[in-house]
């Protein structure tokens, strides 16, 4: 019999495998330890975006319309829109010009028809990272900014 010179050994094929499994649990590490800052940057992407999303319809409708955080549920949305949670880990604050800072209780951010949205800052953060977005209620601008 002659043995074919084209295939793999069968301890080859171990070792390739071998290696595979420790790069792609290496890789999964990464990625885990990197996951709670993802969370924390796309909560603050909703929840800023959400902001904006009301200015823009409230000019468009010539109505005003609110963003609801609460606080204890753990949520927030726009009037008539889909809940989004906060996901755990992550605490929210928000520091309001007149009540100060508040971290319990429902808070409702409402923008005008002329496109002005009430001044708050909201703080989210977990053990790693803080961001903070800025209202400006002059000009309604929603500015988010992270802090190590």
């Amino acid at each position: 019999m002659k043995a074919k010179d084209g295939g793999f050994t069968l301890l080859e094929l171990v070792i390739v495998m071998t290696l595979m499994v420790l790069m792609l649990g290496l890789v999964g590490m990464h990625f885990a330890n990197h996951l709670p800052s993802v969370r924390l940057s796309a909560a603050g992407r909703e929840l800023s975006g959400l902001i904006r999303m009301a200015r823009i319809e409230a000019m468009n409708k010539a109505d005003g319309q609110t963003v609801t955080v609460d606080l204890d549920g753990r949520t927030f949305a726009m009037d008539g829109r889909v809940r989004r949670v906060i996901p755990e880990g992550i605490s929210i604050t928000i520091i309001d010009p007149v009540a100060g800072s508040l971290s319990r209780g429902k808070y409702g951010i409402t923008a005008d028809a002329s496109g002005s949205v009430e001044a708050c800052e909201i703080i989210l953060n977990n053990a790693k990272r803080k961001l903070r977005i800025e209202i400006d209620p002059i000009v309604g601008s929603v500015v988010m900014k992270s802090e190590s």
